[in-house]
């Protein structure tokens, strides 16, 4: 986002035209559980078109990293066409978008059309933005800070859910979990093209321009905060290792493990719940105990000694033990946003959280490509050599990086 000056309505005290929160809350679970379902599917799918594993981990990190290109490309494009266009034809074409990409990905008979159908995808399901801009048009400003938790927890419920129903449906048939999510993606849209209003109020709809869709703008100006760097440098790091790991995961374990997609979505699952729980159920607890800057640096401690001991791991159940055993990781990345959002007025906390995601957004990028390089390079290793965890090494050296810049930071501020 920039800071353009554009001219605009007051926000309206009660929902502009009749909207349908329901609808955006269903639409955001969807989009999440379709997501979530090809998680678990989608590297081992690449493998039936390609030769070897080298192959198989490069061009997983290919298509990974130029989805993530595209999401963060069109993410302010969409936002800022649902602002022009209104909020209610943007989501419809994200909703098709994705039901082409996954009968797209899951009718593929080779690598040409996979990629095709996550190039779709990418245009496609970057419309979380444009699902909060809605919720905020229908709601109250009382009611607008619950609207955005329900939003969320959402997304987080998709999320949790899709990686172990991918699992298991991925088990049936490798191709199942991608007609399952276009079948929902499908639904989605039949259901909002009949019965959902518009929610944005025809005055209140403003001009396109291409500065209000530029991805850096906002990133750029959160380097300039030379107050705040060293703690945007950290949570910089640490997003880049768990983005890294997400990348690299479902792969890692099928080399070293031979682990199916069914036990890659149980263990997912298992990632996604003890977040829930953390996130949403004992931060507060977590908080009041240590502290904001004790738990962001014991949560990146205990997140660099996971990192580790997951590279070293010689039997897939220590996969599952190692994170039951890291629950204070899923409390650093809150704990550090809180710790940076109080340094800045309360002006400026949209932008700045927008920001902040912006670098979740690069890594999403970079990450895949770095991971897939070095994943591929040990992936003619014997599942018992230790070198094939190289790229959970490298995930713990960023986090401890993250976590000494972090520390001096608050040393040299005599925070504690």
């Amino acid at each position: 986002m920039s800071n353009d000056t554009v001219p605009s309505s007051p926000a309206p005290s009660a929902p502009a035209r009749g909207g349908n929160l329901n609808f955006i809350l269903v639409c955001v679970f969807i989009d999440m559980l379709g997501i979530g379902l090809v998680v678990p599917v989608l590297p081992i799918l690449i493998g039936d078109f390609v030769s070897g594993r080298d192959q198989q981990a490069f061009w997983y990190g290919i298509m990974a990293a130029v989805f993530g290109l595209l999401q963060f490309i069109f993410m302010p494009m969409l936002g800022a066409i649902s602002d022009r266009v209104g909020r209610r034809p943007v989501l419809l074409y994200s909703m098709a978008g994705m039901a082409v990409n996954f009968l797209a990905t899951g009718w593929a008979p080779n690598l040409a059309c996979l990629f095709i159908g996550r190039i779709i995808g990418g245009v496609s399901s970057a419309s979380m933005s444009v699902a909060s801009a809605y919720a905020s048009d229908v709601s109250t400003p009382e009611n607008r800070a619950k609207s955005f938790g329900k939003i969320g927890a959402a997304f987080g419920l998709g999320f949790i859910c899709g990686p172990m129903l991918g699992g298991l449906l991925g088990d049936i048939n490798l191709h199942l979990p991608f007609f399952v999510a276009a079948g929902l993606s499908a639904a989605n849209f039949i259901y909002g093209y009949f019965f959902v209003p518009e929610s944005l109020a025809p005055g209140a709809k403003a001009p396109f321009t291409l500065a209000r869709i530029n991805p850096f703008a906002a990133l750029l100006k959160l380097l300039r905060r030379l107050e705040i760097r060293g703690l945007v440098l950290a949570f910089g790091l640490m997003t880049f290792a768990q983005m890294m790991l997400n990348t690299t995961w479902v792969l890692y374990t099928h080399f070293r493990f031979d682990w199916t997609p069914r036990q890659n979505g149980i263990a997912l699952f298992c990632v996604g719940l003890c977040a829930a729980v953390v996130q949403a159920g004992l931060l507060g607890l977590l908080i009041k105990r240590f502290g904001e800057v004790r738990l962001s640096l014991l949560g990146m401690v205990s997140g660099a000694i996971t990192y580790l001991l997951y590279g070293l791991a010689t039997q897939g159940w220590m996969m599952y033990a190692l994170i039951l055993c890291n629950l204070l990781a899923f409390a650093a990345g809150p704990a550090l946003q809180g710790i940076i959002s109080k340094a800045s007025n309360a002006g400026e906390q949209g932008e700045l959280m927008g920001s902040l995601q912006s670098i979740s957004s690069l890594g999403i990028i970079f990450m895949p490509l770095l991971g897939s390089a070095i994943l591929g390079e040990v992936s003619h290793l014997p599942a018992n050599d230790w070198r094939i965890g190289s790229t959970f090494f490298v995930c713990a050296i960023m986090q401890t990086l993250g976590l000494l810049v972090a520390w001096r930071y608050f040393k040299l501020r005599g925070v504690n």
